[in-house]
C-alpha cells in the first residue's frame, strides 16, 4: 500500500484551504494525503509588526524544522511568506497555478480625500506605495488572520484595510466595499501556493512536480531573485511581478523609501528567452540607480 503523505500546514483558515487545495489535486492523481496542522511564530506574536520580529520565515520556520525532524513529508505555504533561500536540506516541490496577484482595499468610504485618514496594514511594501499616492493619510498596524483583520477594520475608525485578494477570494470573503489596486505592485510571488519537500526525498519530489504549473513556477522564480538580490535579509518595501505572453515576459519591480517619499522603478518588456536570471538583472538595475544608497537608509532605519 502507498504511503499516506504528511501534508503540513498553519492551521488558520486560509492556510487549512491551501493544504486542502493541494490535498484534492493529489488526491485526483490518486495520491492518499493527510494534514498535519501547526502554529508558527508569526501566528502566535501578533502584538508586533512583522518586520520587528527579526525572524526570516515567522510563518515558515515551524515547518521546515518539522520537515527536517521527519515529522511531517511536505509543507504548503503562501509563497510570498517563504524566505528566498529555503532552508538547507530543502527544496521547492511544486509552484501551484497563481491566483490573482492584486492588493485590493477594504474600505468604509471610497472617499480617499481626508487628510489623517487611517489605512492599516502591516505590510512595509503596502504602506510605501499607499503613502506615495496618499502622504496625508496615517498608516496603523494589523495583524491576525484574514477574518480577524475583517473583525478588526469593522471595530475600529479606520477608513480602510488593504488586503491580498487571492486570501479573501479563497475564504469567499471579498467584500462588495473591497476596491482593487491597480496601481500598487505586489509582493513577489503574491497569490500563488508553493509546496515544499526535503530534498533528499527524490521520489517525493518528482511525485509532487505532477503539481507544479510551470508559467506560475518561473514568474515567482523571478520576482524572488529580484526581493533576493536587493533585499540582502533585510525587510523591505519591494514589490515585483512577472507575467509572460508566449514570446514576451513583462517584469515591473519596485523599492520605495519606508514613508513613500522615494522610489525606484523598472518595468520592462523583454523576449522570453531571457528568462533566466532577469529578476537579478532588473535588481542590480535597481541598485544602480540609487536601490544600494535607499536600502542602506532601510536596514538603519529598521536596525
Amino acid at each position: 500500500m502507498a504511503k499516506t503523505l504528511r501534508i503540513g500546514t498553519r492551521d488558520s483558515a486560509l492556510a487549512m484551504w491551501q493544504a486542502k487545495t493541494v490535498q484534492s489535486q493529489l488526491a485526483a492523481h490518486g495520491i492518499a494525503s493527510e494534514l498535519v496542522p501547526v502554529k508558527s511564530l508569526g501566528d502566535l506574536k501578533l502584538d508586533q509588526p512583522l518586520y520587528e520580529l527579526g525572524v526570516t520565515g515567522v510563518f515558515t520556520k515551524t515547518l521546515d524544522l518539522a520537515l527536517l525532524a521527519g515529522e511531517i513529508d511536505l509543507a504548503v505555504h503562501s509563497y510570498k511568506d517563504v524566505p528566498t533561500v529555503l532552508a538547507k536540506g530543502l527544496s521547492t516541490a511544486a509552484v501551484l497555478k497563481r491566483a490573482s496577484t492584486a492588493d485590493v482595499l477594504v474600505h468604509k468610504s471610497p472617499d480617499f480625500t481626508t487628510s489623517g485618514l487611517q489605512i492599516a496594514t502591516s505590510s512595509l511594501r503596502r504602506k510605501a506605495q499607499w503613502l506615495a499616492k496618499y502622504p496625508e493619510h496615517q498608516l496603523v498596524d494589523i495583524r491576525g488572520n484574514v477574518q480577524t483583520r475583517l473583525e478588526k477594520l469593522a471595530n475600529n475608525s479606520w477608513g480602510g484595510a488593504i488586503f491580498a485578494a487571492a486570501g479573501l477570494a479563497r475564504l469567499d470573503l471579498l467584500p462588495e466595499n473591497a476596491m482593487r489596486l491597480d496601481w500598487m505592485v505586489p509582493a513577489p510571488a503574491q497569490g500563488a501556493m508553493v509546496v515544499v519537500a526535503q530534498s533528499a526525498h527524490t521520489v517525493l519530489l518528482e511525485e509532487l512536480s505532477v503539481l507544479n504549473d510551470s508559467q506560475t513556477a518561473l514568474c515567482t522564480q523571478i520576482e524572488r531573485e529580484f526581493l533576493n538580490e536587493l533585499e540582502g535579509g533585510c525587510t523591505a518595501p519591494i514589490g515585483a511581478l512577472c507575467t509572460t505572453t508566449q514570446d514576451q515576459l513583462h517584469f515591473i519591480g519596485v523599492l520605495h523609501s519606508l514613508d513613500g517619499k522615494q522610489h525606484i522603478e523598472t518595468n520592462t518588456f523583454v523576449p522570453l528567452d531571457q528568462a533566466p536570471g532577469y529578476g537579478r538583472k532588473m535588481a542590480q538595475k535597481i541598485l544602480s540607480q540609487g536601490g544600494k544608497a535607499l536600502m542602506a537608509e532601510i536596514k538603519k532605519a529598521l536596525s
